[in-house]
């Protein structure tokens, strides 16, 4: 036996082991290698599948073998093959081989099918060995050669080596196979994630949604960065989404990252990554958000509350395009796409020192407004029939829709909460409506005493835990003034210009002044006693001028 080709072929195995080959081409080197090491005329490689083995390789056999299956039970040599493993042996080579005698009278599996003159195999070399994965027999390989004395020098060592490389080999093409298939269902799902996700449209054919659009459009296909700003609830991530999506990148990774819910602490370590040991609990190195949002886009949402530490190693990544992880000095370039959004007055924030003013100017070279779901008209009752749409598949309901007053009501809310509020509001809305009619009803319609929402024409039915005193005359004025206590709340009209806006403006600002006194000032208690976002009373306290 030729040592230097035996070490060929095992350099040409182990080779192909760091290479990315499709499974049959991997298994047909293989065998090549072993026609090469022991100068065999034909080695098939097979699988037992059930009672059968199939050929998953063939060299040295005609093409039609390769679609066959061999029923154990029907070849008798295959099946001493099989039978002859010993679990209990202590020598790899007996307990896996099995040669036949020369003479053997067997009946030969490949007869007809190994390349000869006459396609017959008569007197001939010819051995098989079991092949273990995982303490199981995954199948065998076979050797067989014209020249019935070819195995006699066979060197144990060799085809021992030669077996066990080979089960390696077996074992990590399955490997491979597995993850390569779990890679394409797991890039499957996520395309199908993606695909629903991102195929949310945004719904509105106001002028300010038409605007928004062209913005959009214009500012996509650019690298620049985006500040998208609006309030809560108005879409700003839904913007996001259309700009990477409309990009050059589009097909590169979207990262999104919630500043306002990362702790203070956390920050550097969640955008720009950490080395094991930056910090305790750090076991292993981390990539940030920056990086894997690399060749991609990265939506910075919420970026009025990052602390000023950070905002100063964020200007770092977008002047120059490199990081450095948390307990690591070593640079990292990045190619990212940033998109940033924020419901504050960043102008204001940098005025107020929470701010950098060089991060603002970086941030702000295209800024895109978000209306207000008010600002848009007839946009609220598209919104509502989508939303409608998506609630009856989620829920089960027949078909929804909507009552003219229950159109009226929506198109006369000022929706604070914009189009989130819109969206939840329905949904609770849904469910009281169902539970008013019968499972089977074709259609299932939505009044407004099913949104339980109160517009600005509702104000004269105001609850009467509030016990607003309305004056409309100086008399009256008077005795009202004269009873009221310093915490009642009074409305007067006298000397005003008796608008619907004033007279609602004039109850808000009483009525959350009295509030906030009986919440020591405190905006967060104050906003949880009244059931409204604390950002939303924030605003409404700005409009309204209560310090």
């Amino acid at each position: 036996m030729d040592n230097t080709r035996f070490i060929e072929s095992m350099d040409t195995i182990i080779y192909d082991l760091s290479r990315e080959l499709p499974k049959y081409q991997r298994y047909n080197r293989l065998l090549q290698a072993w026609r090469d090491t022991f100068a065999c005329d034909a080695c098939v490689l097979l699988k037992l599948e059930g009672d059968n083995l199939v050929p998953k390789s063939a060299n040295g056999l005609q093409i039609e073998a390769m679609g066959r299956h061999f029923p154990v039970a029907e070849h008798p040599r295959l099946e001493q093959i099989l039978a002859h493993y010993d679990d209990d042996s202590n020598n790899e080579v007996q307990k896996k081989v099995h040669r036949f005698d020369a003479d053997c009278e067997l009946p030969d599996p490949y007869d007809g099918l190994i390349q000869t003159p006459d396609g017959q195999l008569n007197v001939h070399d010819c051995m098989g060995a079991v092949l273990v994965i995982d303490n199981e027999p995954w199948g065998i390989v076979t050797m067989d050669a014209l020249n019935p004395q070819r195995f006699d020098s066979l060197d144990p060592a060799m085809l021992n080596s030669m077996i066990g490389l080979t089960e390696v080999v077996i074992k990590t093409a399955n490997l491979i196979f597995a993850l390569d298939q779990k890679v394409q269902r797991q890039e499957q799902v996520t395309a199908s994630l993606i695909n629903e996700k991102f195929s949310e449209e945004m719904i509105g054919t106001s002028s300010a949604m038409n605007m928004l659009n062209l913005e959009i459009d214009l500012v996509a296909d650019s690298d620049l960065a985006a500040l998208v700003y609006g309030e809560s609830g108005s879409g700003k991530e839904l913007v996001a989404r259309k700009i990477h999506m409309a990009s050059k990148r589009a097909k590169e990774a979207l990262i999104t990252v919630n500043c306002a819910a990362l702790p203070e602490t956390m920050v550097e370590s969640e955008l720009f990554g950490h080395v094991a040991g930056a910090f305790t609990g750090a076991t292993k190195n981390r990539l940030g958000k920056f990086e894997l949002a690399d060749a991609g886009t990265l939506f910075l949402d919420e970026i009025g509350e990052l602390p000023l530490s950070i905002q100063a190693k964020l200007l770092r990544v977008i002047q120059f395009g490199e990081l450095q992880r948390l307990g690591s000095d070593k640079p990292h370039k990045v190619d990212v796409r940033l998109i940033t959004a924020t419901n504050r007055d960043l102008a204001k924030e940098v005025e107020a020192g929470r701010f950098r003013d060089d991060l603002y100017h970086r941030l702000t070279v295209y800024p895109l407004k978000v209306p207000s779901l008010r600002e848009r008209g007839n946009d609220i009752l598209l919104l509502a029939g989508n939303f409608l749409a998506k609630i009856q598949r989620k829920v089960g309901i027949n078909n929804l829709t909507l009552s003219k007053d229950a159109e009226r009501v929506l198109l006369a809310y000022e929706w604070p909460g914009n189009v989130r509020e819109l969206e939840h509001l329905l949904s609770r809305a849904s469910l009281r409506a169902a539970a008013r009619n019968r499972k089977d009803d074709r259609v299932v319609v939505l009044e407004s005493s099913d949104l339980d929402i109160q517009t600005s024409s509702d104000v004269s039915t105001l609850s009467p835990l509030l016990s607003p005193q309305v004056s409309t005359d100086c008399t009256d004025s008077a005795a009202v003034n004269r009873n009221a206590s310093q915490n009642d709340i009074v409305i007067n009209t006298l000397n005003r210009d008796n608008s619907l806006k004033q007279i609602t403006d004039d109850f808000q600002t009483q009525f959350i002044s009295k509030m906030l006194a009986e919440n020591n000032s405190n905006s967060a208690a104050t906003a949880r006693a009244i059931g409204v976002d604390r950002s939303n009373l924030h605003r409404l306290m700005k409009r309204l001028n209560i310090q």
